[in-house]
């Protein structure tokens, strides 16, 4: 996860057939996710979009190695 994307938490994803979705924009409110959302609906209102909150786990840089303590 970059450093830009630990500051903004808060992303509207584009739902994809097959279980997929897209990353459309990223935000540090949740207010401003909704904001925009509301936008992308007014625009675009055939596509289904969501707000998450993504909690995507740091890298193994961040747990303690065998044999490290």
């Amino acid at each position: 996860m970059t450093y830009y994307s630990k500051l903004h938490p808060w992303c509207i994803i584009r739902l994809l057939p097959d279980m997929r979705s897209l990353i459309v924009a990223r935000f540090r409110a949740r207010n401003d996710a909704e904001a925009h959302l509301r936008i992308l609906k007014a625009n675009t209102p055939n596509v289904p979009y969501s707000i998450i909150f993504d909690t995507t786990p740091e890298t193994s840089d961040s747990t303690v190695k065998p044999g490290m303590d």
